[in-house]
């Protein structure tokens, strides 16, 4: 690297925060976070190691290596990029963890960092640059990016979830727009189905797509614990979100008890499937197809927010993405420098655009970008980190929390009650029982 790019390089890691302006519509950085400014010097000779989720828009991978090398030609740190399924990133994460070896920087799923915090580098230092300059985190960023009052992950942000349907299936089952309550959205599934233009959910341990069960049951009021962390998913609430998922199954394409988090995907753009509950990937593999009909299909692919349950309010969980840095990485501080590169505006911004926003930010001054409107079907997905709620609710976030995403209680149980292998009330109370493994009294 020459000196000049050095030079540039640590005046932006070191100075950037004292007197600069912020990002868009932001006001200058508050004296406590001046005095809190991020100031890490990478180690000489770092090199890192970072393992992150397999891609599922090419725009996401793309980008992502640009400005790593990037990163690497203005640092000369030299970084290798992994990447696995969302499946098996997070036991290779607690592998890494518990053995103390593996990867400097995982890029993990939900509040993996919450498993093991005391194994990960204290990043509030980081937290806070970034928060001062991009007008804060939202709330859930900081539930999942936070073990009590200190940063143990940087957030990427999340996978959006939005309905995705096809609006010539819509309109041709008798709706001039997609239901906003639970009755109505039971009539489409059921109308669409009619019309040989199924709706399908995942109903297996996929990792992202399993999370309308979620949605499902907070819809009805039901919860997997309450407020005092004490486990109440066998509830009356729940029995009747059971109830429900038993006649919105009965309009689902067949298989989805097996489908992981591709197998939407591949059933809408073979238009086997006309509703499903995804990301923004589905849209994005047709409008960016080389194939015609795929563009065409494009065209026809609409999104909304899911419709709202007995509480009046949105209640969703999405994807997150939790960057850790874990303690035995040998350049803690080049790993932190890695972090703050890449959510800074200069590269955050254009990599979202080139997967035209798989990954909601977790930060409020990214929610202005203008490729969120500048396609309305963009939209449905910019508020999501804003928005969504956190799995541990009604409870708080740690292990239990963790390790109950992590096994799949709640999407189980669905299951179990939709297809009818058990009864809503045996499946609510197999869930009570699991859960209770986790969140010991």
């Amino acid at each position: 690297m020459n000196d000049f790019k050095r030079r540039d390089f640590l005046k932006a890691t070191v100075g950037v925060a004292a007197g600069t302006a912020l990002g868009t519509g932001s006001a200058l950085l508050p004296a406590e976070a001046v005095a809190q400014q991020y100031k890490a010097a990478p180690e000489k000779g770092a090199k890192l190691r970072v393992l992150r989720w397999k891609r599922f828009v090419q725009g996401d991978e793309d980008v992502w290596a640009a400005n790593t090398k990037k990163f690497t030609q203005m640092t000369g740190i030299e970084v290798r990029v992994d990447a696995e399924g969302w499946e098996d990133v997070r036991p290779k994460a607690a592998v890494a963890a518990n053995v103390g070896s593996g990867p400097d920087i995982i890029i993990s799923t939900m509040e993996d960092a919450h498993q093991y915090p005391d194994k990960l580098v204290d990043v509030t230092d980081v937290a806070n640059y970034l928060g001062a300059k991009y007008g804060g985190w939202f709330e859930s960023s900081k539930a999942y990016g936070m073990e009590g009052k200190r940063w143990v992950a940087i957030m990427m942000g999340a996978a959006g979830n939005a309905m995705v349907y096809r609006e010539s299936s819509l309109k041709a089952a008798g709706f001039d727009a997609f239901p906003k309550d639970m009755p109505g959205f039971l009539k489409l599934c059921q109308a669409l189905k009619a019309k040989g233009t199924p709706a399908g959910f995942a109903l297996g341990n996929a990792t992202g797509d399993s999370s309308w069960t979620h949605w499902l049951v907070w819809a009805f009021g039901g919860k997997l614990v309450n407020e005092k962390n004490q486990v109440a998913i066998n509830s009356p609430e729940t029995i009747a979100a059971l109830e429900y998922s038993k006649q919105l199954y009965e309009t689902f394409i067949p298989g989805t008890l097996s489908w992981l988090d591709p197998n939407n995907n591949k059933a809408f753009l073979d238009g086997q499937l006309h509703l499903t509950a995804n990301g923004i990937s589905i849209y994005y593999a047709a409008k960016t197809s080389p194939d015609p009909k795929l563009q065409e299909m494009a065209k026809d692919i609409e999104h909304a927010a899911f419709p709202v349950g007995v509480t009046g309010k949105r209640a969703v969980l999405n994807l997150v993405f939790p960057m850790m840095i874990f303690k035995y990485s040998k350049y803690p501080n080049a790993a932190k420098e890695y972090l703050r590169f890449m959510m800074e505006r200069e590269q955050y911004v254009p990599w979202q655009e080139a997967s035209i926003g798989y990954v909601c930010h977790p930060l409020a001054g990214y929610e202005s970008s203008p490729f969120w409107t500048a396609d309305p079907k963009n939209t449905p997905y910019r508020d999501c980190m804003k928005d969504m709620r956190p799995n541990s609710f009604a409870g708080s976030m740690g292990y239990a929390s963790a390790a109950a995403v992590a096994d799949f209680i709640i999407p189980n149980m669905v299951a179990e009650a939709a297809s009818g292998s058990k009864t809503p009330k045996e499946a609510a109370e197999r869930a009570q029982q699991r859960a209770e493994r986790y969140y010991k009294v």
